[in-house]
């Protein structure tokens, strides 16, 4: 029995690390401007390398941690507008504000 249940927790907990390491279906991100959101499968379906974005993990939540604290590092803002609308402009994605931010 004990093997059982032992089984049964690591299948459950394999099973939580993939789901977690496969990111939410959809993100959104509230601003000024109105709500980005995107989804977050298909944006993974044309990056191959999660650190493309995400360059210090795969954490959510984690970007205001330093940018906007951090003098060496970018405001959200502008590190958000240079990653993201410099990958649409490469990849032909929108780039305009209404294009992703909407009230």
């Amino acid at each position: 029995m004990k093997k059982l249940l032992l089984a049964v927790l690591l299948v459950c907990f394999a099973a939580g690390v993939a789901i977690a390491a496969d990111g939410p279906a959809k993100v959104t991100y509230d601003t000024k401007m109105g709500a980005v959101s995107f989804d977050h499968a298909a944006h993974k379906t044309k990056v191959s390398d999660c650190a493309t974005c995400h360059h210090k993990g795969v954490e959510a939540g984690t970007c205001k941690a330093c940018h906007g604290v951090d003098p060496a590092a970018p405001k959200a803002k502008d590190a958000f507008h240079d990653q993201c609308k410099g990958c649409h402009k490469k990849m032909n994605g929108p780039t305009g504000c209404k294009d992703c931010h909407k009230k």
